[in-house]
């Protein structure tokens, strides 16, 4: 994988970034609409006290918050959403900007409710509690100085409406809430929660070198394939690290793909075009194979081989194919409709069956294989696809079987593959 600076990393962080802070998006609009419903129930319930103490304009004020507030969170989302189908990365100023907005709710529900009631009672309100949500929210932002940078607005906020507020207050005169202390110290609990939110694994402490640190964190099914390479000992002499063969259940996709622009015309391509196209659909497939929790085998020029169940099983082996399968598939047509690829047409073929893997070749080198009929059919059935440009997976009846009936369209009947005697049935995932 080489250094932190290798742009296929750098590119993995920022959508895993960008897809973490989405997902932050989501609670944060979940949470204000629940609110701008839950709030006005309360208001009816208790119409008569709330309408004595704060009038009739008040409620519907907080309500316009709540829902400003979510909206502006999906909206955000949306863009957010965009770039990262476009590969495009998030200004940071925007990042703070929008950490700056969003902290600001909770002052602004305050003001509203001082200007109704003595300020004392608005700053020791419910209002004042949603700072901490949004610092610890603010750890999904998979960013240090953003967590601080949170806690700290919200510190500066609260005590600066602090010493404007009480100082007109009536009810805080002569008592604790007057005494600036009291708020200091919230002050200060709002900047260290700050600090303990951003206080974990961060973005920028991934492994800077693969050879010296990759190797500790890599899950135990990774430390097993990577035992296929060769070692020398002392003397100078090859050693090979084998690992035993194994037969096992696995899921096979075999996937292939074709850009508009490379029908007839390949031998006209740049090579840094064509390596470029590769990477992008290559870099996509792994990110994707690698969550579903597969591996990919063998690189094929224009498609792959994957398996998902060896070395390591999940137990949902084959559901973890179908989804890896959809996901490229949305991936691949992310990237086209984005123009960072061509036009490009994509066929997967997918069955589940026993396989025997294990390492093969020399001393001199070894590689991880899987082999055996699941791996043949899983080719033959990806085969059907050329020619006919079906815009979904091919399925073998086994791993079609995993699936609810709504999952995947009627079998397409049976059919002949090359190489082997009887027909199969072939499914269609929907």
């Amino acid at each position: 994988m080489g250094t932190s600076g290798d742009p296929s990393i750098e590119e993995r962080l920022t959508r895993e970034i960008l897809r973490s802070e989405r997902t932050r998006m989501l609670i944060l609009a979940g949470l204000s609409a629940a609110l701008a419903v839950v709030f006005p129930a309360l208001v009816l319930v208790f119409r008569q006290n709330y309408v004595r103490i704060f009038g009739t304009t008040w409620a519907l004020q907080v309500v316009a918050v709540f829902v400003l507030l979510a909206t502006y969170e999906l909206v955000i989302r949306q863009v957010i959403g965009r770039r990262l189908e476009k590969g495009q990365t998030l200004p940071q100023r925007l990042r703070f900007l929008n950490a700056f907005v969003e902290t600001s709710v909770p002052s602004i529900l305050i003001v509203i409710a001082a200007r109704q009631v003595d300020p004392v009672y608005p700053l020791q309100s419910a209002a004042a509690y949603l700072y901490p949500v949004f610092i610890v929210l603010s750890t999904l932002r998979l960013d240090f100085r953003l967590s601080v940078f949170t806690g700290c607005v919200a510190a500066v906020e609260y005590v600066a409406l602090s010493v404007v507020l009480v100082s007109s207050s009536e009810v805080a005169a002569g008592t604790l809430f007057s005494l600036p202390p009291f708020y200091l110290a919230k002050g200060v609990t709002l900047v260290l929660a700050g600090f303990a939110a951003g206080f974990r694994r961060r973005p920028d402490q991934a492994p800077r070198d693969e050879r010296c640190s990759c190797a500790r964190r890599a899950p135990a099914h990774r430390q097993r394939i990577r035992a296929a390479g060769v070692a020398r000992d002392r003397g100078g002499a090859a050693q090979a690290r084998t690992g035993d063969p194994e037969q096992t259940d696995v899921s096979c996709a075999c996937c292939s793909w074709t850009s508009a622009t490379s029908r007839g015309r390949s031998r006209r391509r740049r090579p840094e075009e064509f390596v470029a196209y590769q990477n992008a659909v290559f870099g996509a497939a792994i990110e994707i194979v690698d969550r579903s929790h597969g591996v990919i085998n063998q690189f094929l020029g224009d498609g792959f081989m994957a398996t998902f169940g060896a070395p390591v099983a999940t137990g949902r082996d084959c559901r973890n194919a179908l989804t890896a399968a959809r996901e490229l598939l949305a991936a691949v047509k992310a990237l086209s409709d984005s123009g960072r690829i061509p036009a490009t047409s994509i066929g997967i073929g997918l069955h589940a069956g026993e396989a025997v893997s294990g390492n093969i070749g020399s001393q001199a080198r070894q590689q991880y294989s899987i082999s055996g009929n699941v791996v043949i059919l899983a080719s033959r059935i990806e085969q059907l696809n050329k020619g006919l440009r079906f815009a979904a997976p091919r399925l073998g009846r086994s791993v079609a079987r995993v699936r609810r009936r709504r999952s995947w369209r009627p079998s397409l009947g049976v059919v002949q593959v090359k190489g082997r005697d009887e027909p199969i049935e072939i499914y269609r995932l929907a």
